[in-house]
């Protein structure tokens, strides 16, 4: 008996106003618990129309999703308190220190007092932090911001954890403590849903991977059948240049 899907997409489609194209065209998908599922596409492919749908932040055009049995257009409320959310651009105030930043973050999600101090602590302390806690979030390197980034979506412990281009633009050491993090995450329970360009980093990292172009999915599997489906792919990077072409997508 094959477990419950944590997330169902049924036919998700997202077109913005005064647009001619669809930004994502008729995606069904099933993401299971424990996975850590990797969104990958080109740039404009639909990987963030995708992620935003799916954590409430704006309505899909048609289709339905459903998040740990509730519906995602009805029960939103219900549904943010089992999601975390990591964005793609650095979502903390500058002017705060990061544990300002992370308890003002926490009490969004009703954390408080000794408990929230401690999941802090805990934190700041696996990503090496806990030195530059008292520092305001302006002098933190790249790699600093997005750890504390990364710890303001999960201080909750959400049973689901959105990451946007999570190690996108930071130095090999931060990304491996990141990528590190993720495995640990992974034994806990939490189901991950994840969008990289890196594709080697994919390979090693996700259970499953969804190919999205052009607001579509072109295929869905896990990395070494992806790879070993054909003997021309050396690795998941030349499955993706396969499926999606190499015509440059910087418009």
């Amino acid at each position: 008996m094959s477990p419950t899907p944590v997330i169902e997409i049924r036919d998700l489609s997202k077109t913005y106003k005064g647009s001619d194209e669809p930004a994502v065209e008729h995606i069904s998908l099933s993401i299971f618990p424990n996975e850590i599922f990797g969104l990958l596409g080109p740039n404009g492919a639909g990987k963030t129309t995708t992620i935003s749908i799916l954590c409430g932040l704006f309505p899909q055009t048609s289709g339905e999703v459903t998040i740990d049995g509730m519906d995602l257009h009805s029960e939103i409320d219900r549904i943010r308190h089992i999601i975390g959310v990591v964005p793609q651009e650095i979502a903390l105030y500058p002017t705060l220190t990061a544990r300002e930043n992370l308890t003002f973050f926490g009490n969004m999600y009703g954390l408080r007092g000794k408990e929230l101090d401690r999941r802090i602590d805990d934190n700041l302390a696996f990503f090496g932090l806990e030195k530059f806690a008292r520092k305001r979030i302006a002098t933190y390197s790249g790699g600093m911001k997005r750890r504390v980034n990364l710890i303001a979506g999960l201080l909750h412990q959400p049973k689901i954890l959105f990451l946007d281009e999570p190690t996108v633009g930071i130095d090999v050491q931060s990304r491996n403590v990141i990528i590190n993090f993720l495995h640990e995450l992974k034994k806990t329970g939490t189901t991950v849903i994840y969008t990289s360009h890196y594709m080697e980093e994919a390979e090693h990292l996700c259970t499953r991977v969804a190919i999205i172009d052009r607001g579509r999915i072109v295929t869905v599997g896990e990395p070494h059948d992806l790879v070993s489906a054909n003997p021309q792919y050396k690795n998941l990077e030349t499955v993706f240049l396969q499926l999606t072409g190499k015509d440059l997508r910087d418009a």
